[in-house]
């Protein structure tokens, strides 16, 4: 389907244009994404105001309605403020510097066998 864009930018009819971006997380497969959308303010012929959701130039169902992951198409999807799954996936592979263990020295104790030279 193609969509019909008027001289400043918005389909015919859209009052006004917010862009909103949401993180996913599936609490079934554990696959994460995010996704920006436009959301298009419309008003339709009886004065009734209703939005569409575009993401990537496609008019898209509302992702707060019943989110589908796009791995395994399950609808157990929790929905996170922008930016959780790339900082998720950042912190994962960051490098972790772990101090390289040395000789361990235990106390000697009278009771205990003497240390050794």
């Amino acid at each position: 389907m193609t969509e019909i864009l008027g001289p400043d930018g918005l389909r015919a009819g859209a009052t006004a244009v917010v862009t909103e971006a949401y993180s996913f997380a599936c609490m079934r497969c554990g696959y994460g994404w995010e996704q920006a959308y436009e959301i298009e303010h419309h008003v339709d012929a009886d004065g009734r105001t209703f939005v569409l959701y575009v993401a990537d130039g496609r008019i898209v169902p509302s992702p707060l309605n019943r989110p589908t992951c796009r791995s395994c198409d399950g609808h157990v999807v929790r929905i996170l403020r922008p930016g959780r799954v790339a900082s998720a996936r950042d912190a994962r592979h960051r490098e972790r510097r772990v101090p390289a263990a040395g000789p361990v020295e235990a106390p000697w104790t009278p009771e205990g066998p003497a240390p050794l030279p």
